[in-house]
């Protein structure tokens, strides 16, 4: 039966997209010049440095000037933060292919079935923040069942400049949402005004007005947007689609003369390649990268190298390594102002296995990684293989040892063959030759004992168990251990009950079967 998920959205909103497709927010890399982005005629973006020193948004440009002379300004580039915005959303599909754009800078990513895959909502959130870190874009994210309230928590984080909230039941999410202020619904913008002017503060606040009246003087959207945060008016999503050829471009905020220094713009570029080979299922194994230098009429032809790969791969740490092996070797004889990659071939992706149990002549490492998590689950001591000792005696000749420890020898060389040496030698007398005996050695051994010997009644001068057991092989007698002072003397048979099935029984020698002891015992059972 098809077990349907509750429905969970994680927005990413990416505040200062503005300013950080020129100036890139690396993590560890302190900001060196004091930047803002202008938009005709005023400050519409601004970084830290610059806002400590006084310059705030919606400023005009001379007093940004006159607060900071060395402040570098940038004419805002619509094209270019749709372009960033489309890249991170390529990236972002290694996490879930349902990622779709969403107004004011954000993104929508429908996260319910990647839960179990990324190890929950904590792991999966510090994933995707690294994921745009390696892109040097600031991101805040927000986390609900709906996704218009996703988008509310995630613009709310990047306001208090904090961790975002996440949601998870549909019954807390109305409580959460009330205490929003209403300045974060981007329908409310233009009524802010009025809205403050008779104390409207919250969500909880403007659903409490009369709808015709808000609908009159505010419009229909703020509504439209009212409703879907509540989950009370579904809305449709257009989802990204990855080009079916993956070919990036970044540019560099300055000329870079050493090769080690575009590391982290490659990796920008590496990082939305996997996104790319995640959603089509694809390993890469032929990689393009173009290192472009001076334009105009100092054009300097561009760098060119390729990645050749003897075994296609999608893992980010070995193509990472990749990457860094080659720069460090590069030798620029210009400076770099753009870097591009291409991916030239690709092959399809070699499945593996997520179940439990691996599949039958699958891979070592398959059964490995079983092993490692039955252990990690189930503690050392519940996961055992067997390491038979070299002794007649069955109980314990049948030795089992955690996993976790060494492989002693082979068994079937140094153990087995002494063990099976022994039952050849018992049982060669009553059968035609050497392979038969072997034969119908293995044939009276179950493969499994229990872990001590279930004592019998007698009933009719017959062991019981369940039901009368009726014996159909010849004694096997084992004498041994007098060296360790726990001497067995057996007769071990195999018996069958009403029922067809097969036990492996024996009787203890040294017993009177006059007395009131037990005589006859159950140690193994046949499959």
């Amino acid at each position: 039966m098809l077990v349907q998920r509750p429905p969970l959205w994680l927005a990413v909103h990416l505040p200062m997209l503005q300013l950080e497709v020129f100036v890139k927010h690396w993590p560890g890399v302190e900001e060196s010049i004091p930047s803002a982005v202008l938009q005709q005629g005023r400050v519409s973006a601004v970084s830290q440095s610059a806002r400590q020193a006084g310059v705030y948004t919606g400023m005009r440009t001379g007093g940004a000037q006159m607060l900071l002379p060395d402040i570098r300004c940038f004419q805002r580039d619509t094209q270019q933060e749709q372009l960033d915005l489309l890249a991170s959303a390529t990236a972002l599909l290694q996490y879930s292919p349902q990622v779709a754009l969403a107004e004011d800078d954000t993104i929508l990513i429908d996260i319910s079935a990647s839960l179990s895959l990324f190890g929950g909502i904590r792991a999966l959130r510090k994933r995707i923040q690294a994921t745009m870190q390696a892109l040097g874009l600031t991101a805040n994210t927000g986390i609900a069942p709906v996704a218009r309230a996703a988008w509310l928590f995630a613009r709310l984080a990047a306001q208090k400049k904090r961790v975002g909230k996440h949601v998870l039941g549909s019954k807390k999410l109305d409580r959460h949402l009330d205490r929003l202020p209403v300045g974060l619904l981007a329908a409310a913008q233009d009524s802010l005004e009025l809205l403050q002017g008779i104390a409207c503060h919250s969500l909880q606040d403007l659903r409490q007005l009369p709808r015709p009246g808000l609908q009159r003087r505010c419009g229909k959207a703020i509504l439209h947007e009212l409703d879907a945060a509540y989950g009370e008016q579904t809305e449709l999503h257009q989802w990204h689609v990855a080009p079916p050829e993956f070919k990036a471009r970044v540019e560099l905020p300055d000329r870079i003369e050493q090769a080690d220094a575009l590391l982290m713009y490659a990796r920008s570029l590496l990082t939305q390649l996997l996104g790319w080979l995640t959603v089509q299922h694809l390993a890469v194994s032929h990689i393009h990268l173009e290192l472009l230098h001076e334009r105009g009429r100092q054009a300097i032809p561009p760098t060119l190298f390729d990645l050749k790969l003897g075994q296609a791969c999608w893992q980010e740490a070995h193509l990472l390594s990749l990457f860094k092996e080659r720069l460090t070797q590069l030798k620029l004889h210009s400076a770099v102002i753009a870097i591009v990659l291409e991916v030239k071939q690709t092959s399809p992706r070699e499945l593996q296995s997520e179940a439990l149990f691996p599949e039958p002549g699958g891979k070592a490492e398959d059964h490995q990684r079983l092993l490692e998590l039955l252990v990690a689950r189930l503690g050392e001591n519940a996961v055992l293989k067997a390491q038979p000792q070299a002794d007649h005696r069955p109980d314990v000749a049948n030795a089992w040892v955690s996993v976790t420890k060494s492989v002693i020898k082979s068994v079937t060389k140094s153990v087995t063959k002494p063990v099976m040496k022994a039952a050849i030698k018992k049982t060669t007398a009553s059968n035609a030759g050497p392979v038969a005996g072997m034969h119908a050695a293995v044939n009276l051994r179950p493969d499994w004992l229990l872990p001590k010997a279930l004592p019998l009644e007698i009933r009719n001068h017959r062991p019981y168990y369940e039901s009368e057991l009726s014996l159909i092989s010849p004694a096997e007698r084992i004498e041994a251990g007098w060296w360790h002072e726990q001497i067995q003397a057996r007769d071990y048979f195999v018996a069958i009950d009403a029922k067809a099935v097969r036990y492996w029984i024996y009787r203890e020698r040294a017993m009177d079967p006059d007395s009131d002891h037990a005589v006859w015992f159950l140690h193994g059972v046949f499959g």
